[in-house]
């Protein structure tokens, strides 16, 4: 794609970035195939080849519109473009930088900005987040539809975390920030699957959100302060020796997975920034690595457990690159797996997007619970905390994280 980038862009780090970025479009359109935006509108600027082109005319002078603006709004990051394009266009980091440069031009109106700051400042800060969401479960009818389905009943007490006994192998976990307040087993029952395979799990308290509700939400420089900050509370423990930080929701692994590329131009953090991003590890590939003792476990341990359908997140088979693992597990536990059609398209929860963008959200949950369903699971099982509490709020069956089912298959 011929490229002539504005002066205030042209030079800087981000401007060669998305240079790089838009050289490598060929207009192929393949990647409108698989968005889900333009699946439901039809409209050109609603997809990845639309939206490249609004922000190749920002990055070139072009005036940021409203317009402009609504259908950057409008894409769920889900990444699934970057999985179709055969060219290997980097959309989610060009998006990034758009997004980015029109918020600067185009600043909100208030009603709409307000959302945005009460999750920019609420959702990344557990200790806000945990009485917030208490709350919020009392006035749960005088809510908006939207916001009221992120919150669903109070989690049950999660069973205890594995004794810590010493052992050699030792792996950090990332707690995140609303994680702990909605499903509070998630990462209880990692810690104990992988007590099983001989390695200690334990989480660090000064580590907390791990940026991506701010960047996601165009205030990357405090993200990076969010990532800076976790950087510094994980660092005794790498010197240490741990083998990986465990995230078990993907859609932040995907962002801890990020850090080396969102701190690159910071001479203090940069080199650290790529050894924490090297380490991060999503549950699928920890038990990859330790896949004929859990496989052998599952065995010894396998009855019928009916019918389940797998929810695949984006982050997850896009943003990860990790597809079939949870899957494989899941079979050797005893489960039968429905299938899915159209298993590569989002959801709809996208982070924050379900609260900012609940009509098209309410549609996309409303297609894949029908994809979901379609075999009669009684269970379904998915990888993410944002799908998780997404779709839990419009399914009638059970949602689970496939990582506390395997665990409960083992007790």
């Amino acid at each position: 794609m011929d490229t002539r980038l504005a002066d205030f862009i042209r030079d800087t780090p981000a401007g060669q970035e998305a240079g790089e970025i838009l050289r490598k479009c060929v207009h192929c359109g393949f990647c409108t195939a698989t968005c889900p935006t333009y699946q439901l509108l039809g409209d050109e600027l609603d997809g990845p080849r639309g939206r490249i082109y609004l922000i190749k005319q920002v990055l070139e002078g072009k005036p940021a519109t409203e317009k402009t603006r609504l259908h950057l709004d409008r894409c769920l990051t889900c990444r699934s473009c970057e999985t179709t394009c055969p060219s290997g266009v980097k959309y989610s980091h060009l998006l990034d930088i758009g997004r980015q440069v029109v918020e600067a031009a185009l600043p909100r109106r208030i009603g709409e900005a307000l959302p945005r700051t009460v999750l920019r400042e609420v959702l990344p800060r557990p200790a806000v987040f945990a009485p917030a969401a208490r709350l919020g479960r009392l006035l749960r009818p005088l809510l908006p539809s939207a916001l009221a389905d992120k919150l669903p009943p109070a989690a049950a007490e999660p069973r205890p975390w594995p004794a810590r006994r010493g052992k050699a192998r030792r792996m950090l976990a990332l707690a995140g920030c609303v994680q702990p307040s909605l499903a509070p087993n998630i990462n209880a029952a990692t810690a104990r699957l992988l007590d099983r395979l001989g390695i200690e799990l334990f989480e660090e308290s000064k580590a907390a959100c791990c940026g991506a509700v701010r960047f996601h939400l165009n205030d990357q420089e405090k993200a990076r302060d969010d990532m800076r900050r976790n950087i510094d509370a994980w660092w005794p423990h790498v010197e240490a020796g741990i083998e990986a930080i465990v995230v078990t929701a993907s859609g932040c692994g995907v962002q801890v997975r990020d850090y080396g590329h969102a701190l690159a131009g910071d001479p203090a953090y940069a080199e650290r920034a790529m050894r924490i991003s090297e380490l991060c590890r999503d549950p699928a590939e920890i038990v990859v690595a330790e896949r004929e003792s859990l496989l052998g476990m599952l065995a010894i341990a396998r009855r019928e457990r009916g019918r389940l359908a797998f929810h695949a997140p984006c982050t997850l088979q896009h943003g990860l690159k990790i597809r079939g693992v949870a899957e494989e597990y899941l079979m050797a536990a005893g489960y039968v797996l429905t299938p899915v059609a159209d298993a590569h398209l989002c959801c709809g929860s996208a982070g924050t997007y379900a609260v900012l963008q609940p009509e098209l959200s309410g549609r996309l949950r409303q297609n894949k619970l029908a994809a979901l369903n379609a075999g009669t699971p009684e269970v379904i099982a998915t990888a993410n905390i944002g799908c998780l509490t997404h779709l839990r709020a419009g399914s009638q069956q059970p949602v689970r994280h496939w990582v506390e089912l395997i665990d409960e298959a083992l007790t």
